[in-house]
């Protein structure tokens, strides 16, 4: 099981931007579909964005297109979510997370494609 590790979230202004990273364990990352989430506070997780496991498809929500990007940088066994033009209603926790199965092309935006999960990084963004 590949173990999934967030960071870069903190406090941003309106307007800022952030990098979150999810770093893999495994030097198969690569093969695996990655999905970004959130959840704010007495809210349900969410889509954010997904990358393939090839990295030749990206996938986001209408909430973060335009302003959200996310890459994976295979040599660094890492996959990014850059977030530009934050807004506060972006204020959430934030989770990179993985099929069981490597080489599928899972439904991006469904949670329930997703079982393998990080521990989660907060972002908060003041108005």
């Amino acid at each position: 099981q590949v173990q999934l590790v967030e960071s870069g979230g903190g406090l941003v202004q309106a307007g800022g931007s952030l990098r979150l990273s999810c770093a893999a364990s495994a030097r198969t990352f690569n093969n695996y579909a990655v999905g970004w989430f959130r959840q704010a506070p007495g809210k349900e997780r969410e889509f954010v964005a997904a990358i393939s496991w090839g990295g030749g498809n990206t996938y986001y929500a209408d909430s973060v297109k335009g302003r959200f990007t996310t890459s994976r940088d295979n040599a660094k066994n890492t996959v990014y979510l850059q977030m530009n033009s934050l807004k506060p209603e972006d204020t959430a926790d934030y989770y990179c997370a993985t099929p069981f199965i490597a080489k599928v092309h899972p439904n991006y935006y469904s949670l329930k494609s997703y079982h393998n999960w990080g521990q989660g990084t907060q972002v908060t963004v003041s108005s």
